[in-house]
């Protein structure tokens, strides 16, 4: 399927008179290939104006990814009269690559303060483990798991990764609360998952677009020792961790399986 990266989004102008404007950012994953901006007063934005930009192109795409919420709603009528699917991703390298490059700085978006995991939700205990990479696709990534995302992107192997490299994760135990757990984390879309230091440490979960969750928080000095090297397990997988959901430690079943890695 053919993929845009999109992005729609305000920026003022260098100078009072001119006023603010909207910038239309498209490209191919490929950063050698197809790119297009435009930009329009924020008088002028409108769904005709955005439609009209993407109606001049004969071979329109199958899919739009965008990475900000604010292009998502702008763009949502427009994918729905051309009859492409929207696909709201934080994994969009090359569009942001594209854009920190031409505007000479990161981009940055507002995050929101974390929400707690509803407590309804939590399982009977979790904790930091680690699987060989090739352990994790073969040995459990292979099993008939009810709900998992293994990315194709991010597979070890894609990463350049060695078969017996460490793979850092986090186990939950979900007892009879396995399924609707897992359920949650898939409705949530995972992103990653990190340990954060404070009074007390915690365990974060970035997810869609830009929803942040506190999964637990803890205070015990072995698991905050856990933590620590959990995070440098993760720097030595170029990033790559995963999240897993059980009933039980038995080994015998499994719930949910993502793969993550921290969006840069």
């Amino acid at each position: 399927m053919q993929t845009w990266q999109v992005d729609c989004y305000r920026r003022p102008s260098e100078t009072d008179i001119q006023g603010e404007f909207w910038e239309l950012w498209i490209c191919e994953p490929d950063p050698r290939t197809f790119r297009y901006r435009a930009v329009c007063p924020q008088s002028e934005l409108s769904g005709d104006w955005l439609l009209t930009q993407f109606k001049q192109f004969s071979n329109l795409p199958d899919r739009l990814y965008v990475f900000r919420p604010t292009t998502l709603h702008l763009l949502e009528p427009v994918a729905k009269t051309l009859g492409i699917e929207l696909i709201p991703t934080r994994r969009t390298p090359t569009l942001k690559q594209w854009i920190a490059d031409e505007l000479n700085h990161p981009i940055s978006l507002d995050r929101p303060p974390p929400l707690p995991l509803p407590e309804e939700l939590w399982g009977d205990r979790w904790r930091f483990a680690t699987i060989s990479a090739q352990d994790l696709l073969q040995g459990i990534g292979d099993r008939p798991i009810p709900i998992k995302s293994l990315p194709q992107d991010l597979w070890p192997i894609n990463l350049g990764l060695p078969s017996t490299v460490s793979i850092p994760g986090v186990v939950i135990d979900g007892d009879r609360q396995s399924l609707q757990l897992a359920q949650w984390f898939a409705n949530a879309n995972p992103i990653s998952l990190n340990f954060i230091p404070g009074q007390p440490d915690g365990l974060i979960l970035e997810s869609g677009l830009s929803d942040r969750w506190i999964i637990t928080t803890f205070e015990d000095s072995e698991v905050r020792q856990a933590g620590h090297q959990y995070e440098q397990k993760k720097q030595q997988s170029q990033g790559l961790h995963f999240l897993l959901v059980q009933p039980d430690d038995s080994g015998m079943t499994y719930t949910g399986l993502w793969l993550l890695q921290p969006e840069n």
